[in-house]
């Protein structure tokens, strides 16, 4: 069976590959930011055994990563990372054109296949997937259907995807932790009550009998508190367990699913309008070399604020509808 656990190994190999390239090239911070993730990543499933029997010292260490995480953070800039002449790169990309999108492509193609498909699939007896993370597992397996697409394209050799993964993650630097920890940080909020505390001010502020005054106040909570923290994942725990759940799913019977889903995307609308959102909106300013810090958020705002009115009427439309 496939499993979450070997993907989050797959992760942590790559990190550590990643680490051992810095490493060679005398990149010191950069190796150990990542190694540090590796280790922490491969053994998270040993920390969470540790705790289970009451041994605290695994999780102990695990905050000791991550605190060291947080100081090699500053120190990670992006320097000169080795890259083909452009006339190389020019000529491929003439040569692949549109080819170059189809890995790319299979990544949702492949994880909405299994998530669909793969409570079905059995191998002697035995469920390929996971059934209670059919989808993480799902896309997983897509990078990596993905990543053998893209080197059979390209005619690359393995070890270019690792070269190159390794160089759009140090671009990308510490900002590329921002989804995950943003998520975490969401799961802190609602597990102390900032659910609970959203759901009595919304209480006060609008007629909370009336279906639609609570899907604008959960549309726009959605798109406040992801300007906030920079993360829809941040945002979905505190509005779901604030107004979501009590008030439009029990007292309205809103859809659970569609409302997940759409209060996901409105959320991901907040995210073209802050530079909270650095992996979205600051870490494309310094690829770009982009005069202002701003730019890439002048230029989306206005889609995001027409998106926003657009799942609000979606939101209306379908939550109650089935």
């Amino acid at each position: 069976m496939l499993t979450i656990e070997q993907a989050y190994w797959l992760i942590a190999l790559f990190l550590a590959g990643a680490a051992i390239l810095n490493l060679r090239g005398r990149r010191w911070s950069h190796a150990a930011f990542w190694g540090v993730l590796a280790v922490l990543i491969a053994g998270g499933k040993f920390v969470l055994a540790a705790a289970a029997a009451h041994n605290p010292i695994p999780a102990q260490l695990a905050g000791v990563g991550v605190i060291a995480l947080a100081a090699l953070s500053p120190r990670m800039t992006r320097g000169h990372l080795g890259e083909r002449d452009a006339a190389e790169r020019e000529a491929d990309a003439l040569r692949l054109r549109h080819k170059l999108f189809g890995p790319a492509l299979l990544i949702p193609l492949v994880t909405l296949l299994v998530a669909l498909f793969g409570a079905y699939i059995v191998v002697g007896g035995v469920h390929l997937f996971d059934a209670t993370r059919m989808t993480l597992t799902g896309l997983a397996l897509a990078c990596v259907v993905a990543l053998i697409a893209a080197l059979w394209v390209t005619r690359a050799r393995p070890m270019a995807g690792l070269s190159e993964g390794r160089r759009l993650l140090d671009t990308l630097g510490w900002a590329a932790l921002l989804p995950l920890t943003l998520a975490a940080l969401g799961g802190v909020f609602a597990a102390t009550g900032v659910g609970t505390a959203v759901s009595d001010m919304v209480r006060l502020l609008i007629p909370v009998n009336n279906a639609l005054a609570c899907v604008i106040a959960f549309g726009l909570g959605m798109v406040l508190f992801t300007v906030i923290m920079g993360n829809a994942f941040a945002a979905f725990p505190v509005l779901m367990a604030g107004i979501g759940i009590p008030l439009l799913i029990h007292q309205h019977g809103a859809d659970p699913a569609i409302l997940g889903a759409l209060g996901m995307v409105t959320g991901y609308c907040g995210t073209l309008f802050t530079p909270m959102a650095a992996n979205f909106n600051i870490v494309p300013v310094a690829l770009l070399e982009l005069p202002n810090q701003n730019d890439v958020i002048r230029a989306q705002w206005k889609t995001g604020a027409l998106l926003l009115v657009v799942n609000l009427i979606l939101m209306y439309l379908l939550i109650f509808r089935f």
